[in-house]
């Protein structure tokens, strides 16, 4: 077990490109698979690590992100010196909130120094993904390094999103530049770019070093790794990139940034396929998560015209496909579809419930809306547009946790 790593999450973002998702919660809190959160995966991979101190950094909206962690998360055990602790900004160094990443640990550098890590294990809070952190940090041990950097090849069409990478023959990084407009190709591979992931491991001592010389550049800086400190550090500091190896057991590296509904919706829809990208069923990997006491899942009603089945689909404990139809979906818990209902390609969150012979195509419903008799979602995008609802470019339909359909003359039947 890592005593000696102390891991912190950042997980303060807006994540205003998923609203309405975002809308009454930060970006880790949003539901992902059914039963998980996306934060879920980065404390799944410090558990599965043996790492077992560890922050969790928030801002925006935190209140349903700190209560799923209470409820799911209050598992290590405090006398042995593990724990997962939900710290929102205290304003105890500054007088404002978190200005950019590193201003975020800057702002609880006193919090850190009394668990007093040998190394400080920095992650993102809203990726999916698995890694096992315990390899990373013997690397970076043995690399002598003062910084390790996770990365990744990704295509050089995608590269201006990332912060990106150029190393020597011994994973020295040489360069690092935060979203170029022109990203550097990897040598011999032209059409990819080596992209850091923002998991970073310091030795904690030049962490503390860092952070107060940035901090006392005030106006001068964004406080950020990818645009200060990193490229700040290359020329008198050992800086390393650590190539990502995934615990997914698949043939190619699994790493997803769900910063678009549509990219979000793609990575859900990853999971229904009959082998997913992404194994949740490894259970030597497992992710964890808040699990309520529901009942099992529930199919009713066995007539041709009436008969309650789920094809292709992830259906959580709790719901209940009444006499309705439902392919290629994810129904979360406490789902309810009734009789001739039909349901496609969709994303339902927890306590969804869907009338008879309404349908619902290509959307993301959120928590607690109740989709009318007859009511269409998704079939007519000119017609989801006037009614409020979100369209996204490529023809997703979201609907906004408890939105009242109700107000509107139902369609179809």
């Amino acid at each position: 077990m890592h005593r000696d790593v102390m891991a912190i999450i950042l997980a303060g973002g807006r994540g205003s490109r998923l609203e309405p998702l975002t809308r009454d919660r930060a970006k880790p809190a949003v539901p992902f698979g059914g039963i998980y959160r996306i934060i879920d995966f980065a404390l799944s991979n410090c558990i599965n690590s043996d790492i077992r101190k560890i922050l969790v950094l928030t801002q925006y909206k935190a209140v349903s992100l700190a209560r799923h962690i209470d409820m799911g998360w209050r598992f290590l055990c405090r006398e042995l010196d593990e724990y997962i602790e939900v710290i929102p900004p205290q304003q105890r160094i500054a007088e404002q909130w978190y200005q950019g990443t590193a201003d975020a640990i800057y702002q609880n550098v006193y919090t850190i120094e009394k668990a007093a890590p040998r190394e400080t294990l920095i992650l993102a809070g809203d990726h999916i993904y698995k890694m096992n952190y315990a390899e990373m940090i013997a690397f970076h041990r043995k690399s002598e390094a003062d910084l390790t950097i996770a990365c990744l090849p990704v295509p050089l069409a995608t590269a201006r999103e990332f912060g990106v990478i150029s190393t020597d023959a011994e994973n020295r990084v040489t360069s690092f530049v935060e979203k170029p407009e022109t990203p550097p190709s990897m040598p011999g591979h032209p059409e990819l770019a080596l992209a850091s992931m923002g998991i970073y491991v310091f030795s904690t001592d030049v962490m503390y070093e860092q952070l107060f010389k940035d901090a006392a550049r005030k106006q001068d800086s964004s406080h950020d790794f990818g645009k200060d400190i990193i490229p700040g550090m290359l020329g008198d500091h050992r800086v390393c990139a650590y190539a990502f190896r995934d615990e997914n057991r698949k043939q190619a590296a699994y790493w997803r940034d769900v910063g678009t509904l549509d990219a979000y919706y793609q990575t859900n829809m990853d999971l229904i396929q009959i082998d997913p990208i992404l194994n949740l069923y490894d259970r030597e990997w497992p992710i964890h998560t808040y699990q309520p006491p529901n009942p099992p899942p529930k199919f009713v009603h066995t007539d041709p015209d009436r008969r309650g089945a789920a094809y292709n689909s992830i259906v959580c404990q709790g719901a209940i496909v009444s006499g309705g139809q439902v392919y290629r979906s994810i129904l979360s818990p406490g789902v309810r579809i009734n009789s001739y209902a039909l349901v496609e390609d969709s994303i339902l969150f927890d306590n969804v419930d869907v009338g008879r012979y309404a349908r619902v195509r290509r959307a993301i419903i959120d928590k607690d809306v109740r989709i009318p008799p007859g009511f269409d979602v998704g079939w007519n995008h000119a017609a989801d547009v006037a009614r409020g609802l979100q369209v996204t470019d490529d023809g997703l339909v979201v609907v906004a946790k408890s939105e009242d359909l109700e107000r509107f003359t139902p369609m179809g039947g």
